[in-house]
């Protein structure tokens, strides 16, 4: 059975479908008289009442203005507006924007706090299976818009990148450039480090995959994993301790600041 064969409508979508019934049995407006004012067909609004489908903007004013609802059934809009974030990553969102010590390694992407625009378009343009526009205009300006933490000199930030990263181009030369200017930019903040593991000193703990490490502001240490179809945090001390023990190694494995500074100088040269 596929993964996602049991998965639910969002509580949302439910909940205010069964709040236009109700609605609509209290002003004794059949679901047909409904869809009849609303232009649809009386089949798609049973499906919006019963939360298999999201119920509409339309729909809700339509029924707010024949059921005499006041403006209780418009108020949901703001409610079936869809999520930021991918779901899973929502969590780690909240914490990351209460962090003040946040440390990144990654084997494959620039971090998201790293990416230049044009970077996060090519990689949320290309997700699979596709999505609508409106998804993908979202997930950017969320992305962009969290690259404001590194301007609070109250946070500090360390990322450690594989070489590799560096050498996986997204997008033509010029983007290729951009981004690791834009990666050499924020490493030289006084509040922010980037150091380049090279490919030839690989160690185990580089071979586990990417993780983030976070201090938040009540001091609580916090390790998160990502992968396919979901992510996790860990808040166990040991098992955050094992994640930090790996990325102290790394960081000593890593080239220092100075130098990863001078080695994407030196590629973005030879672009």
């Amino acid at each position: 059975m596929a993964a996602n064969e049991n998965a639910q409508p969002p509580m949302t979508w439910r909940y205010c479908g069964d709040q236009i019934k109700l609605w609509r049995g209290h002003a004794q407006v059949s679901r047909d008289q409904l869809a009849e004012e609303a232009d649809y067909a009386a089949e798609y609004v049973k499906s919006m009442e019963q939360g298999r489908r999201k119920p509409t903007s339309h729909l809700l004013r339509v029924a707010d203005q024949v059921c005499g609802a006041h403006g209780m059934l418009t108020a949901a809009e703001e409610y079936l507006k869809p999520e930021k974030f991918a779901s899973y990553s929502a969590d780690y969102m909240l914490h990351e924007a209460d962090s003040i010590v946040l440390q990144f390694f990654q084997v494959c992407l620039v971090p998201g706090l790293l990416q230049t625009e044009a970077y996060a378009r090519a990689l949320i343009s290309g997700h699979w299976p596709p999505l609508d526009a409106e998804t993908i205009e979202r997930r950017i300006r969320s992305r962009l818009d969290r690259q404001a933490l590194l301007n609070d000199p109250t946070r500090s930030f360390s990322f450690v990148i594989r070489e590799q990263v560096l050498h996986c181009s997204i997008g033509d030369n010029e983007m290729h450039k951009e981004q690791l200017l834009r990666m050499l930019e924020v490493g030289e903040q006084y509040n922010a480090s980037v150091q380049i593991l090279l490919d030839s000193d690989l160690i185990t703990p580089a071979l586990h995959g990417p993780f983030v490490l976070l201090e938040t502001a009540q001091h609580e240490n916090l390790a998160y994993t990502e992968i396919h179809m979901g992510g996790v945090i860990y808040a166990e001390p040991e098992r955050v301790s094992v994640m930090r023990q790996r990325y102290n190694e790394l960081l000593k494995r890593a080239l220092s600041p100075r130098d990863s500074a001078q080695f994407m100088r030196k590629m973005v040269e030879n672009l």
